[in-house]
């Protein structure tokens, strides 16, 4: 392996700077972390079940307005490579309150926007700024002692996964009451309230120095060349966001039609039957603790591909409908938690860069899915998405197979 900037020694050397003045997380500050991760993913997600009623309000193809979901997701992954690296250069709560500061500006021009283009340009700032989530969930992971440290993570994965879930229902509920301009304007409003609330209750450990930002962004391409277990992660994270976003962008068209015909408040509350998956975060997080992170993987790669015969007779049959969206939130959602879990194995000086690598590779999938889903469902209807949300299931079986790489590299993880 290279050994610059990545070497063994100035990786140790960062290490003990950056755990210098580690003491722990308390539960109510674990508590404000996960409130905050959920806070700020709704808003990548606030836009899905608007679809039908922003094609209508700007008189655009519904193509076109299925492309907020895409914008949104490659803003964020854009995001990933260019800023949350930072959280290895300079302080993390700073960077936290820059990034919620500029998300609330974007989204209160996505709130004023007037046409197609401005909403799809505005959406992709918004994703870009709400990357702030992954400057949290490592410095949780730092802050937090030997012992803690699964529970934590696995705390604000549940924040994050509720945000997730729910940011549809709220989004859907507010649209019926006000507007969607309001849908944007809140959460505007929101973020410039969570900025303040950040900056006076986060810690700010010392920062590591030693690497120039091209530097940063150059070890990670050398990273992801020279670790396997991260490649392998990515690879599995990926596909399983694309199989939740394959689901979830073209589901609001399925329930707009008949034989549904539900209204968009209707559409949104659907976000609320996969809060099951959340359920699974903690168990997923303690199956990590125990060892059983290879086989949990393949459990949950199974589940996913049980949700896709579920849906694929959803689309005469609500029930099995319902019965596949809950099973497929618990797939992706374990999926996700476990391969979390996982790459928070490697030291404190390189998590931002891993967490950079991983979720880059997580939201490209998902950017993929959404696009996807819009062609698919556009050309083929809701058997073409469950025939793709099959395909996806089998690589990612594939991987999970082959997998024979358990463990990062020892020096990346002292």
């Amino acid at each position: 392996m290279s050994t610059q900037p990545l070497s063994a020694n100035a990786d140790a050397r960062r290490d003990r700077s950056a755990r210098a003045d580690v003491s722990g997380v308390s539960p109510r500050l674990t508590l404000l972390m996960a409130l905050a991760c959920g806070l700020i993913v709704a808003n990548i997600y606030y836009v899905q079940p608007l679809l039908p009623d922003l094609a209508a309000s700007f008189r655009a193809p519904t193509g076109v307005v299925g492309l907020s979901v895409t914008t949104t997701q490659l803003g964020y992954a854009a995001g990933l490579v260019l800023l949350v690296p930072l959280g290895d250069l300079m302080a993390k709560r700073r960077l936290v309150v820059v990034l919620l500061c500029a998300s609330a500006v974007a989204l209160a021009l996505t709130a004023v926007a007037n046409s197609p283009t401005m909403l799809l340009i505005t959406l992709a700032l918004v994703g870009l700024s709400s990357v702030a989530v992954n400057v949290l969930m490592p410095l949780a992971a730092t802050l937090a002692g030997d012992g803690q440290r699964g529970r934590v993570v696995g705390s604000l994965m549940t924040g994050l996964l509720l945000g997730v879930l729910l940011a549809r229902t709220v989004s859907g509920a507010l649209e019926e009451i006000a507007g969607w301009h309001a849908v944007f304007g809140i959460a505007a409003l929101v973020e410039v309230v969570l900025a303040v609330v950040l900056r006076l209750a986060l810690p700010d450990p010392p920062v590591a120095r030693g690497l120039t930002y091209p530097q940063l962004l150059t070890s990670i391409t050398r990273l992801v060349r020279d670790e396997p277990f991260l490649r392998r992660r990515m690879m599995i994270g990926a596909l399983g966001f694309a199989s939740f976003q394959l689901l979830w962008t073209s589901l609001p068209f399925l329930l707009a039609g008949p034989p549904y015909s539900f209204s968009t408040a209707t559409i949104g509350s659907f976000g609320l039957i996969g809060a099951a998956g959340v359920l699974c975060a903690q168990a997923a997080g303690r199956l990590q603790d125990k060892g059983m992170a290879h086989a949990a993987t393949g459990v949950f790669a199974l589940v996913l591909g049980a949700s896709w015969l579920l849906l694929g007779g959803g689309a005469e049959m609500l029930p099995l409908l319902v019965i596949g969206i809950v099973v497929l939130d618990i797939g992706v959602q374990g999926l996700h938690v476990i391969n979390q879990g996982r790459i928070y194995a490697y030291g404190p000086s390189v998590k931002s860069r891993v967490t950079t690598a991983y979720m880059t590779s997580y939201f490209v999938g998902g950017s993929l899915g959404g696009a996807l889903a819009v062609t698919l469902y556009t050309r083929f209807g809701w058997i073409g998405v469950c025939v793709a949300g099959g395909v996806l299931f089998a690589l990612t079986g594939i991987l999970w197979l082959t997998d024979r790489t358990k463990a990062p590299s020892p020096e990346l993880t002292k």
